[in-house]
């Protein structure tokens, strides 16, 4: 965990690792016809007429909002932010939600952060970009940032770039959580890697 001691801030996905999702994209696949292993935004991206991308986001953004009514903050969430508060390191969330779910989610679990960056704001990931445009706004080089995540695109990300990927498995393996930097079994387990390397 002594890859972490240099760490001057942390960005966090948020489904799945600061609340939880229970997004069914089989479901959303199923409807949109996309491709089982196509990416979704990427399948609208390529959609031919406007008229077929606005009823797709609209499909996916009803999936989004009614999940977002029922995201639950995951266990020690509260704890590490304000632990990381306390350590004076500054915090963002990027995530490929809309705008919308993104601020149903937060406000339904009482997470206060400044510098949220949703799919609108821009390219979604692993598109670096959202990452880049906040080591900017901190004025911190990206490779003394984490970003935080439970999937293969928030390692990916991190690694477009040139952030540190911390990936949380939720206790379950996965066969790609290798190409991360760090990889931690839940948010106190961070919680307490991050505290021991700021005493």
């Amino acid at each position: 965990m002594n890859k972490l001691s240099n760490i001057k801030g942390v960005i966090f996905d948020l489904d799945g690792t600061l609340v939880e999702s229970q997004l069914n994209f089989g479901k959303i696949k199923q409807q949109l016809n996309c491709p089982f292993e196509t990416d979704v935004l990427d399948f609208i991206e390529d959609m031919t007429s406007k008229e077929q991308q606005d009823r797709a986001h609209q499909i996916i953004i009803e999936h989004e909002t009614s999940d977002a009514m029922n995201a639950k903050a995951l266990p020690h969430m509260h704890a590490l932010l304000a632990s990381l508060q306390q350590l004076s390191l500054p915090t963002a969330i990027v995530t490929r939600n809309s705008k919308a779910a993104t601020s149903t989610k937060l406000s339904q679990n009482n997470i206060t952060m400044e510098l949220v960056l949703t799919r609108e704001c821009y390219p979604a990931k692993p598109a670096p970009d959202a990452l880049l445009a906040i080591a900017s706004q901190w004025n911190i080089p990206a490779a003394e940032l984490i970003y935080v995540g439970d999937y293969l695109y928030d390692i990916q990300a991190a690694k477009n770039a040139g952030m540190l990927s911390v990936f949380i498995n939720h206790h379950q393996h996965t066969d790609y959580q290798h190409q991360a930097d760090v990889i931690v079994s839940d948010l106190k387990e961070l919680e307490l890697a991050l505290a021991a390397q700021h005493q």
